[in-house]
């Protein structure tokens, strides 16, 4: 399969086709992914919390993106990737935020980069990352970098002044230039709003069905992680229970002495080369 392009999303929002996202945080789960047929993959810095254990995504670094992307890169050669720019890698500057956004192209061949906000300092940092030759995806609606001002991670645009402001920002991203852009953890009627008034891809994360395409973590879906699952998470299997379940049954079979069975799980000798090797270990001791 080739890898989508930018203009491919344009094709399928134009079609009516709905544009498949998840999360990937490493080489194995980004080429399954692949394998799968998904149309692009988010590095998220969820991976704070989905591998690295943090309680927030804050403390997530640039050389944690890079690294990750990288990893995701190589296990998903023909899917468009897009990086996810952490806390503090973008608000100081439009410079910095060149200097960050650049790095996850450069050095991670990502296609795309993602920043949360909608705010005259974030619409800057848009405009002057795609006037570098970077594709931007904003973000808005539930974005938890901004999860102090908004009193935690709840959903946004429930009320009447809220939602509309929801789609003044969004129409603000668009016109700062990004290609795409993430709404996340709004009423349906909301995400419906924007998607029918935007002039670009309206990818959702629990923003109800009207969206362009759709996003999940796909550590969420699967039940690999457990802390909390989101209202908006369909579960479509549970991997974290398989894991446990396997990882007990390891531990039991060592314990007992079940595993390893010698000649089943072990390398064997010929019986001439067993013989000469404890003749020679006799003559050792």
């Amino acid at each position: 399969m080739s890898k989508k392009t930018i203009n491919d999303f344009y094709q399928m929002v134009k079609n009516g086709e709905k544009i498949v996202y998840l999360t990937a945080y490493d080489y194995l789960t980004a080429k399954m992914e692949e394998k799968a047929g998904v149309d692009m993959i988010l590095v998220g810095d969820s991976l704070g919390m989905v591998c690295l254990g943090y309680d927030t995504t804050f403390p997530v670094t640039m050389d944690d993106m890079v690294r990750h992307c990288q990893a995701v890169r190589r296990g998903a050669p023909n899917t468009f990737i897009v990086g996810d720019m952490p806390y503090m890698s973008y608000q100081i500057s439009d410079e910095q935020a060149i200097t960050n956004a650049g790095r996850f192209v450069k050095e991670a061949g990502c296609d795309a980069i993602k920043l949360e906000g909608a705010g005259a300092q974030i619409t800057s940092r848009i405009k002057a990352i795609q006037e570098a030759g970077i594709l931007v995806m904003g973000h808005i609606g539930l974005t938890p970098q901004f999860m102090g001002q908004l009193g935690g991670y709840k959903a946004q645009g429930r009320s009447a002044k809220a939602a509309l402001n929801l789609v003044k920002q969004a129409k603000r991203v668009e016109e700062a230039g990004a290609f795409s852009i993430l709404v996340e953890g709004v009423p349906s009627a909301v995400g419906k709003a924007i998607t029918e008034r935007a002039n670009f891809p309206v990818l959702g994360i629990g923003a109800g069905p009207y969206t362009h395409g759709q996003l999940l973590i796909y550590a969420d879906m699967v039940g690999l992680y457990d802390n909390f699952t989101p209202k908006f998470v369909k579960k479509y299997s549970n991997v974290g229970e398989v894991l446990t379940n396997a990882f007990t049954e390891y531990v039991n079979d060592v314990r007992s002495q079940q595993f390893p069975e010698d000649g089943k799980h072990t390398y064997l000798m010929k019986d001439d080369e067993k013989a000469e090797f404890l003749t020679l270990l006799e003559k050792e001791d």
